[in-house]
């Protein structure tokens, strides 16, 4: 599974590009080393999580 190109920012209404978001480790029990939470550059909010483990 390839990960967006892009994101949406609800909060700032742009868009984020992939490179440009900030990532974070996943909350509860996701596995860090598959899964990754991408986060705005400009506000912090939370864009998504996304898989990016191999399958």
């Amino acid at each position: 599974m390839t990960p967006p190109e892009t994101f949406h920012c609800e909060t700032c209404d742009r868009t984020v590009d992939y490179d440009e978001a900030i990532r974070r480790e996943t909350m509860g029990d996701l596995d860090p080393n598959k899964w990754q939470l991408f986060c705005c550059d400009r506000c912090g909010n939370r864009l998504a999580t996304v898989f990016v483990g191999s399958e």
